[in-house]
């Protein structure tokens, strides 16, 4: 199969060719990884090579699951591969194995994906933009001088540059939406309890959680019926959609109540071309029926980001003193990046009752959130106030990082919510700027209403096809 040809097909489409017999699982592989040659090193998207495990795989038979064949590369943060380093972007990782595979890893094993790389990712995915100084930067397919998002930029950078059309990712304040905004994919971020993080416990106090970035919706629909199931012990869960989502594609969405806002939610405002791109983007949900209606959730955001921000300081303490006692020995400043060390220094200041009271802050501000979408079905608003910023403007590992919070929540003001609220939330590939720069658009429904969104988006990308809109790269 030449790349042109396999840049037709989405994985499900992939997965189709493989079960009639069309084309090989090795022949795929082939493909990715000869793309992956072509343009990785140009944009640093994948930083482990795994094609001898991908390849064992497929000689010892795959299982046959709807993607079986399907080559998929694994995000290097969170999740673990049995024999496989799991690095988070660090070099304090750079070698480290778990003992224990992730459970998503299994059921992606189980739905027949070839997992043959790992993306790039920054440093404990702490940042928006991907530029480790353990692994260096991912840019932008679109424009290389431009990030490609983050945390899970190295995902999209391989997708939006045709080496896989999904990758996993993972979110936490933004990180799959994110790099969907940037690169020009569709990226959905599950509600809290959707996808089990087995057999770890809960990423950033319940705010992080997993799934992939698509070309396709899908694609993104299918990949969440494959790895949705609860595994025992999981703090929260969701069972299984009675209907699986890939069948929600299909289905129209009926007449919504669709709140939107051009605003801000935590800082700063939102530049000319994302607030542009969500006023087309209600237009067309107008043309489509949807009953529209200017309006935001009225919710203190900036004391909601303070006290996420209190949960995610400590986590990144909390990892580097279980690492610590790991090795027997302390972490050294020189082994991380600033903005992590900075973090575990302010962590240092936090005492237990400090943490619990943000807990408990963030619990009562959810729940104001949550009444909003008791009134409308979804909220439509800008996934990033800018165009895609440009390397090192927002940087981990600056030396000055008096401002990095302005920075960071001046282009990412309307993400991290929805990982407070559990609500599941996606950037649909809408719009892009006059200089070729993909303008993602968020849209949001209340908790456990996936099958919605899904629907809502398989109506947008019909309206509005943006599959075969192809970076210049």
């Amino acid at each position: 199969m030449k790349f042109g040809d396999y840049r037709k097909f989405d994985a499900v489409g992939l997965a189709e060719l493989v079960a009639n017999g069309d084309v090989s699982a090795d022949e795929l592989l082939d493909c990715a990884l000869e793309r992956a040659g072509e343009v990785n090193p140009k944009i640093n998207a994948i930083i482990r090579d795994l094609e001898g495990e991908a390849r064992a795989a497929i000689r010892d038979g795959l299982p046959a699951g709807p993607f079986a064949g399907v080559p998929y590369p694994i995000k290097d943060i969170s999740v673990h591969m049995k024999g496989v380093p799991t690095g988070a972007g660090s070099r304090v990782f750079k070698d480290f194995i778990q003992p224990e595979e992730s459970s998503i890893i299994a059921l992606y094993r189980k739905a027949g994906l070839v997992l043959f790389a790992k993306t790039n990712t920054p440093e404990f995915g702490l940042a928006c933009v991907t530029e480790p100084t353990a692994n260096g930067i991912t840019r932008n397919p679109w424009n290389l001088e431009h990030t490609s998002g983050g945390s899970s930029g190295g995902a999209a950078a391989a997708v939006a540059a045709g080496v896989v059309p999904a990758a996993h990712g993972s979110d936490g304040g933004g990180s799959i939406r994110i790099p969907a905004s940037c690169c020009g994919l569709f990226g959905m971020k599950p509600s809290r309890g959707r996808v089990s993080l087995a057999p770890a416990g809960e990423g950033w106090g319940g705010l992080s959680v997993q799934h992939a970035l698509t070309r396709s919706v899908r694609d993104s629909a299918a990949l969440l019926d494959a790895v949705c199931i609860p595994q025992p012990g999981d703090p929260y869960w969701l069972d299984p959609p009675a209907t699986p989502f890939l069948e929600e594609v299909s289905k129209p969405p009926g007449k919504l109540r669709i709140a939107y806002t051009t605003s801000t939610l935590i800082w700063g405002e939102t530049e000319r071309d994302p607030a542009q791109a969500v006023r087309d983007a209600v237009k067309l949900c107008a043309s489509l029926g949807h009953d529209i209606e200017e309006a935001r959730p009225d919710v203190d955001f900036q004391a909601m980001a303070v006290h996420a921000n209190t949960l995610v300081t400590c986590s990144v303490a909390a990892t580097l003193k279980r690492e610590s006692e790991r090795r027997g020995a302390a972490v050294k400043r020189e082994e991380v990046e600033h903005l992590t060390w900075s973090l575990a220094e302010a962590a240092a200041k936090v005492d237990g009752v400090t943490a619990a009271i943000a807990l408990q802050n963030l619990h009562a501000l959810a729940r104001q959130l949550a009444a909003f979408f008791e009134t409308y079905d979804v909220l439509v608003l800008p996934t990033v106030a800018k165009k895609p910023v440009k390397h090192f403007d927002i940087h981990a590992d600056a030396a000055d990082l008096t401002d990095y919070a302005e920075r960071l929540y001046s282009f990412i003001p309307n993400t991290q919510p929805f990982n407070v609220g559990g609500q599941p939330a996606m950037s649909v590939p809408l719009s892009w700027s006059d200089d070729g720069l993909p303008i993602g658009v968020q849209f949001v429904t209340k908790a456990s209403g996936e099958a919605l969104l899904f629907r809502l988006a398989g109506q947008l990308e019909t309206a509005q096809p943006w599959f075969n809109r192809i970076a210049p790269l």
